[in-house]
């Protein structure tokens, strides 16, 4: 599953670069607290329906943005599978700038939500095991292993340029949302890998609703491990 691409490093001397399901409720003295959210409407909301955002980042001096567009786009052949597709479009900028675009495409099917593997504008290629259920609801604290990705050059399989796990996890945000959170691991092919860890997190209410975002990209640092978030602005 092809997360946001939010290549940053021109510049910022940084390294290379659902359905509404209703969510379980306790009531306490004044307020209902949810303590379940639909975690496969979610993702669905997420990485396969049609939706708009921008995030932002100041780097030193500068600002770094991206923005994204996700677009269905029907039933397609991934693989030798029969499965539906999302273009994920990431238009990213410096001071304004355009410095990088970059397209993907993940491949899926629904019921229940499975990920297959992405293609990209660079040509790349990526396969997915999808390691566990993403479950119809969950409670907050939840965690749990998603997928395990290997990432190609092409679609000839020849050679092998990453692999990466990727978990979920969700956690309290207020008394009726939370935040759902895919955490990328660093390429597990090499040592030390430059572009480092990633995490999506989405504001979600009881029905899976966006209701806000943020991504924090963490990359190796002469001083240790350097953090940058993005939000919305």
């Amino acid at each position: 599953m092809k997360t946001l691409g939010l290549c940053i490093a021109t510049g910022l001397s940084l390294s290379a670069c659902a359905s509404g399901m209703n969510g379980g409720t306790t009531t306490g003295n004044q307020n209902n607290i949810v303590t379940q959210y639909p975690v496969e409407a979610a993702m669905i909301n997420i990485y396969t329906k049609a939706r708009s955002q921008k995030l932002e980042a100041i780097v030193g001096n500068q600002t770094a943005s991206a923005d994204i567009k996700v677009t269905p786009k029907g039933n397609l052949l991934f693989n030798n599978k029969p499965v539906q597709a999302a273009e994920v479009n990431t238009l990213n900028k410096v001071n304004n700038q355009v410095t990088d675009q970059s397209v993907a495409i993940n491949y899926f099917t629904v019921n229940p939500l499975v990920f297959y593997g992405f293609t990209d504008s660079l040509g790349k290629y990526s396969l997915s095991n999808q390691t566990t259920t993403i479950p119809k609801m969950a409670a907050v604290g939840s965690s749990s292993k998603l997928i395990t990705e290997d990432v190609y050059t092409d679609s000839s399989l020849q050679q092998k340029i990453g692999t990466y796990t990727q978990d979920w996890s969700l956690t309290r945000d207020s008394n009726n949302t939370a935040w759902f959170c895919i955490e990328t691991s660093a390429n597990l092919l090499v040592a030390n890998d430059p572009n480092g860890t990633s995490s999506e997190c989405y504001k979600i209410n009881a029905k899976g609703d966006i209701l806000d975002s943020k991504v924090t990209i963490n990359q190796p640092a002469t001083n240790g491990v350097k953090s940058i978030t993005f939000i919305s602005p």
